[in-house]
């Protein structure tokens, strides 16, 4: 059943995207979801045992989202509101939009490119070369690639409108205050664990689509380099994403005035990068796409 209702939500997805003039009148179900994460932050992040405190966070968050998606499920046209719901809170078309505008800024100037890719990632871009910009945004669309698409997906599939709502705010907890800085290192522990577990699969099976939908197979590379990441989730897209281009991602960036070293995934492959390298990047997100739809296609089937 939940691979029927997931092939139409990807499609609308894929199709409609986020239409601005809805969203310019309607809060986006993300946006509610970051408004509450940010209220129990400012009022519960404080004193004595923080972690303790994250930790029942996250687990009513969960709770919470489980139950709201079981209560939707049950209502009468439960199916279309599911179909509904999955296509808004999936993002292949967004992303793909995201990713071409840098690739079309980068074709106006540099500023423009750094401009465009500074909506997409945390890194400083005000410091970027050509070849910096563009290696931010193959990095990113792989990795939100996994994290966008193929992890609400894969929730949708395997637990329905509950699912894809769990994975959905355990994914919006760790952006907000999953990180390790003072403030939320303890407090924000359980929602990145949490998120990390959820995209364990998800994170391997967005490298084999990528990987499956080039032709690649050999899984050497991937397999050393996904490792070398500091997430142990995100590497793996990234990987994939890097061999099946044959471009050399990640490597030293800069955060906030400060150099970070970190190691190059896929070394072999080139350096200088440019706007034509984002559109392959952009080729290859669909065509990882095409692939989760085909694995859908089969679930139903079989």
């Amino acid at each position: 059943m939940t691979a029927i209702l997931l092939l139409p939500a990807m499609i609308l997805d894929a199709l409609l995207g986020e239409p601005a003039t809805l969203w310019a009148r309607l809060p986006h179900p993300a946006v509610l979801m970051g408004r509450l994460i940010g209220w129990l932050d400012r009022r519960l992040n404080h004193g004595e045992n923080r972690r303790a405190k994250g930790v029942a966070v996250t687990a009513g968050l969960a709770v919470g989202a489980w139950y709201l998606g079981t209560v939707i499920a049950a209502l009468p046209l439960g199916w279309l509101w599911q179909v509904i719901i999955a296509a808004i809170l999936l993002a292949q078309k967004s992303l793909v939009d995201h990713v071409q505008a840098v690739a079309d800024g980068l074709r106006r100037s540099l500023p423009d490119g750094q401009r465009a890719v500074a909506m997409i990632v945390g890194r400083d871009t005000a410091v970027l070369d050509q070849s910096g910009v563009a290696r931010s945004a193959i990095e990113s669309a792989a990795e939100n690639f996994s994290d966008g698409v193929i992890a609400p997906a894969f929730w949708f599939l395997v637990a329905g409108l509950p699912g894809i709502l769990v994975y959905k705010i355990a994914n919006t907890a760790d952006s907000m205050i999953g990180h390790r800085t003072p403030r939320h290192e303890q407090f924000g522990w359980a929602a990145a664990r949490f998120d990390d577990l959820l995209n364990l699969i998800p994170a391997r099976l967005s490298a084999v689509l990528i990987a499956v939908t080039h032709g690649w197979t050999d899984p050497h590379p991937i397999l050393r380099d996904a490792p070398l990441h500091r997430s142990p989730n995100a590497g793996w897209p990234e990987a994939a994403m890097a061999v099946v281009l044959d471009v050399a991602i990640s490597g030293p960036r800069s955060y906030h005035g400060q150099m970070a070293q970190f190691p190059w995934v896929w070394p072999e492959g080139k350096r200088d990068l440019g706007a034509a390298d984002i559109d392959r990047t952009v080729t290859a997100l669909w065509r990882g796409w095409c692939g989760m739809v085909a694995l859908v296609c089969l679930v139903v089937l079989f």
